[in-house]
């Protein structure tokens, strides 16, 4: 399972084609790694191969039961065509029997090939009368099934559970918050984008801050929907809303179950959020908590999980313009104030108006403290990166807590390649001063891993003051004696 435009329909072409004894696809694979398979030859076309696409089923019985009947039917009118040698096959018989029988009569297993899978559970969402019919067909045609050779099904949803178990467990899964050993498949990865970018003349870091940041166990994954539209056009922008409305997201966002709301905002702002993933129950409707939702939205795609940490967050430039579609009204005014002015306070940035800085660094705590728990670094950092989201047109996606000098800077924006425009180090402080956390970059060097980068650099020190309620900013420009001499640090 993956989200919409991540090629499963094109996987299950793929795998149709190989195995079905309907295609001739010998040239098709040629030249291809699967030749050098030990049983390349053994399997190709040399399978029957029922494919479904639940879809269109579903669609054309508008959700009503009988598309299970009507499914059964097709397969079933074809099957007794092309096996019309085998006797006691009549168009009354439920499927999984007219399989039995032709099984058992020419020793004759299927492949199957089911392409969304789990519609039932996006068109009908509501309807538990017909995903438990649905459920139940599955179950019946393939639980302990003798002319089952494989069962292959894509969908957005892993399989449906009722408690903690599944309906239907007779297959192994692999999703976007447990790839197992398939992580490299779900999209394109990032060294088949570089060969991509390569070949078209397409600027590959633009094309990482837009489409990269699905991490599946060691791989970065993009949308190759986005990837390749990209390419065609030569235009970086969301081409998310081509297939999916925000409107989409904005439904599960707004529940706001305990404390969804914060956590998108700190999301917004560069953070990452813990979540538990293994309550989800694989449906849209049976959401009860915040983690719930967070684990819809990761097989949605509108967030990453990372497993080894069992943290989400917002992948990437064309994700983060979606969120803020989303954002954009009743009960969100407070965030899309933020944005919106956030131009203001980067320029007043590049111009070193320490003063303009701290009242507009106020003017956003003031109108997120609504929404985040404002009281540490943490979550003065988070506002802050959300104060300047505009910065992603000039600079790459920001880096926290980064490993630089003897400690940690807060938080490091490096301009895009194609940018004239400094680096700036921001260092954070909580009831101490922005004199103070000039010194801290100082004192530990955080400004070496950047050196090498760029020699224009501005160390950006905001301090808040819990008693004064007031911020105060220190902003100096950095020019490092030796620039130009270091190599280029790995980004």
């Amino acid at each position: 399972s993956r989200p919409r435009r991540f090629g499963k329909s094109m996987a299950a072409d793929m795998l149709t084609a190989y195995y079905s004894r309907g295609c001739d696809s010998a040239d098709l694979f040629a030249g291809k790694a699967i030749e050098k398979s030990p049983s390349y030859r053994q399997h190709l076309n040399h399978h029957h191969v029922i494919r479904l696409d639940v879809q269109r089923f579903v669609e054309r019985r508008d959700g009503d039961c009988n598309f299970i009947d009507e499914m059964e039917r097709a397969v079933g009118t074809e099957l007794i065509s092309v096996f019309s040698e085998c006797s006691g096959l009549t168009a009354q018989m439920k499927l999984k029997n007219l399989l039995d029988h032709i099984y058992d009569q020419t020793g004759e297993a299927f492949i199957f090939i089911i392409d969304e899978w789990d519609c039932v559970f996006r068109m009908s969402k509501n309807d538990a009368a017909i995903q438990t019919a649905y459920l139940d067909f599955l179950r019946g045609l393939f639980k302990g099934a003798s002319y089952v050779d494989l069962a292959y099904m894509t969908g957005i949803l892993p399989i449906k559970k009722y408690g903690e178990h599944s309906a239907v467990n007779m297959f192994d899964e692999y999703s976007m918050t447990d790839p197992k050993d398939l992580s490299s498949f779900f999209g394109f990865t990032e060294e088949e984008v570089r060969a991509q970018c390569r070949s078209a003349e397409v600027d590959f870091s633009e094309m990482k801050s837009w489409y990269d940041g699905y991490l599946l166990e060691d791989n970065h994954i993009y949308n190759p929907k986005s990837v390749t539209d990209a390419i065609r056009w030569k235009k970086f922008r969301s081409y998310w809303t081509g297939t999916e409305t925000y409107e989409a997201l904005k439904v599960y966002i707004d529940l706001d179950y305990d404390g969804l709301r914060e956590a998108i905002t700190e999301m917004l702002g560069g953070g990452r959020c813990r979540i538990n993933t293994r309550h989800f129950q694989n449906d849209m409707t049976t959401l009860c908590t915040r983690d719930d939702v967070m684990t819809l939205l990761v097989h949605l795609g509108y967030l990453t999980y990372d497993a080894e940490s069992e943290e989400v967050s917002i992948p990437n430039r064309e994700i983060s313009h979606e969120f803020l579609n989303a954002v954009d009204g009743a009960g969100w005014q407070e965030i899309t104030k933020t944005v919106r002015r956030s131009i203001d306070l980067l320029k007043s940035t590049w111009a070193m108006d320490m003063a303009a800085v701290a009242e507009q660094v106020g003017r956003v705590h003031d109108e997120t403290t609504s929404v985040l728990k404002y009281n540490d670094e943490n979550a003065l950092a988070c506002v802050l990166t959300m104060a300047y989201y505009s910065a992603e047109a000039y600079y790459l996606k920001p880096i926290r807590e980064m490993p630089a000098g003897k400690g940690f800077a807060d938080i490091i924006y490096l301009p895009r390649r194609n940018m004239n425009h400094p680096a700036m180090l921001l260092e954070l402080k909580w009831d101490d001063s922005a004199e103070g956390a000039i010194a801290q970059i100082k004192d530990k060097h955080y400004t070496q891993w950047i050196e090498g980068y760029t020699d224009n650099i501005l160390l950006v020190g905001i301090n808040y003051d819990k008693k004064t309620r007031k911020h105060e900013c220190l902003i100096e420009r950095w020019v490092p004696l030796d620039a130009g001499q270091r190599e280029l640090p790995i980004l």
